[in-house]
C-alpha cells in the first residue's frame, strides 16, 4: 500500500462555506490535451474606442450619452436582469411549483475611462477609488427598503461571457438572498453560534500559520488558494480583521484591499502572459437590517484557465452530475502563483 500524497493521489476535500465536497485528482494534470483551445485575448485596444458603449462621452445602445468621466463611472444597467417595479402576485402555495417575483437594481461600474486598461494595469490609487465606489454603492443600494443583498462582481474576458472589454464590473442588488449567499450565511452562522468566532478568521489564521496555500499578504489582507478550491487558480482575498462588509473598512484597509487586488490580478496576467480571464466578486453581510456577526468580509476569484492562455477548465459531465473536480492541487496552484512576479509582464523591459 502506498503512502498518501495530496499532490499525487485522488481525494475529496470539504468546503465549509457551501457544505459540499470536491474531488481532487492531481495525477490527471499529466494527461495530454487535444480538446478545445480558446482564442487568446487581444490586448491591442485603443485608449478610447469610439464604438465602445462604455467609453467616456460615447452614446450607449439606448441613446443615453455617458459623462466625460475621469475615474469611476456608475449607471443603471441598460439591460437589467432585475427591475424595481413592485408587482402583485398571488401564490397558489403549490410546493412543487414555487414562484415569487423578484425586485432589484442592476448597475454598471466603469473602473477607468481608459478602454485599454484592466485592474492589474491600473495604479493602486485608481483601484482604491474603485473600492470606494463599491462602498458608496453598497450604502446607496442597501438603503432601499426592498434591497436585502448587494452583489458586487466583475466578469473579465470574453471567455467569461463579458460582452465589452472596457474595464468594468457590475452590481446586482435584489430583494432576496441569492442561493450561494444563503448557503454561505447558513454555514457561517452555524459555525459562529457553535464557536463564538468567525469561520473565516479561524481558517485564515491556520492558513497563515501553515503558509502552504498563501499566495501573498499585506498588513490587513491575505490572498489564499482555498483548501477546497474548485477552479485551477481560484483564490480568495480574506480580511485579517473580523468585519462583515466593505463600509466597515478603515482607510488603511481600503488601501490594503486595493493593493491585494492589484497584486493578485497582476500575478494572474503574468501566469500565461495574457489578460487573464476570471469572475470575481465580494461576499459580505446582507443589507436586510439584521445584525450578522457571523459574516467575514472576503472576495472570490474564479479563473477558468488551466494549462495555457488558450486551454480552460470545463465544468461538465461528472461535475454537473456528481460533484466538482479539479486536477492541479490547491497547494501546487498556490506555489505557482506565489513564485510569479508582481511586476506586470507588459511593463518589463
Amino acid at each position: 500500500m502506498h503512502e498518501f500524497n495530496n499532490n499525487e493521489h485522488p481525494h475529496r476535500r470539504y468546503n465549509p462555506l457551501l457544505d459540499e465536497w470536491i474531488l481532487v485528482s492531481p495525477h490527471r494534470a499529466k494527461r495530454p490535451w487535444q480538446g478545445q483551445n480558446e482564442k487568446a485575448a487581444d490586448d491591442n485596444r485603443p485608449e478610447h474606442d469610439t464604438e465602445c458603449y462604455l467609453c467616456a462621452g460615447n452614446v450607449r445602445a439606448n441613446g443615453i450619452q455617458n459623462d466625460n468621466y475621469t475615474d469611476c463611472y456608475v449607471f443603471e444597467n441598460d439591460f437589467s436582469a432585475l427591475l424595481k417595479d413592485d408587482v402583485f402576485y398571488e401564490s397558489d402555495q403549490n410546493k412543487l411549483f414555487q414562484l415569487k417575483p423578484e425586485r432589484g437594481i442592476n448597475k454598471v461600474i466603469c473602473f477607468s475611462p481608459k478602454h485599454n486598461l484592466t485592474l492589474p494595469e491600473m495604479e493602486t490609487s485608481e483601484i482604491e477609488k474603485v473600492v470606494q465606489t463599491w462602498a458608496e454603492q453598497y450604502i446607496e443600494l442597501g438603503n432601499h427598503d426592498f434591497i436585502n443583498y448587494v452583489q458586487i462582481f466583475e466578469n473579465k474576458g470574453s471567455v467569461m461571457g463579458c460582452s465589452n472589454p472596457h474595464p468594468h464590473g457590475q452590481i446586482w442588488a435584489q430583494s432576496s438572498l441569492p442561493t450561494q449567499i444563503e448557503r454561505t450565511q447558513k454555514n457561517l452562522r452555524f459555525y459562529y453560534e457553535k464557536n463564538k468566532t468567525s469561520l473565516l478568521k479561524d481558517y485564515l489564521e491556520q492558513e497563515l500559520e501553515l503558509q502552504e496555500r498563501i499566495v501573498l499578504e499585506n498588513e490587513h489582507f491575505a490572498v489564499v488558494v482555498p483548501f477546497w478550491a474548485t477552479w485551477p487558480y481560484e483564490t480568495m482575498i480574506i480580511s485579517k480583521r473580523h468585519f462583515g462588509n466593505i463600509i466597515a473598512m478603515t482607510s488603511e484597509e481600503t488601501k490594503a484591499f486595493a493593493d491585494a487586488i492589484k497584486r493578485i490580478t497582476t500575478k494572474y496576467d503574468n501566469l500565461f502572459e495574457t489578460s487573464f480571464p476570471y469572475s470575481s466578486g465580494i461576499h459580505q453581510t446582507p443589507t436586510d437590517r439584521i445584525a450578522h456577526p457571523e459574516w467575514h468580509f472576503h472576495m472570490h476569484f474564479y479563473p477558468p484557465l488551466l494549462r495555457s492562455a488558450t486551454v480552460k477548465k470545463f465544468m461538465v459531465g461528472y461535475e454537473m452530475l456528481g460533484e466538482a473536480q479539479r486536477d492541479l492541487s490547491p497547494e501546487q496552484a498556490a506555489k505557482i502563483l506565489r513564485e510569479l512576479s508582481e511586476i506586470h509582464y507588459k511593463t518589463k523591459n
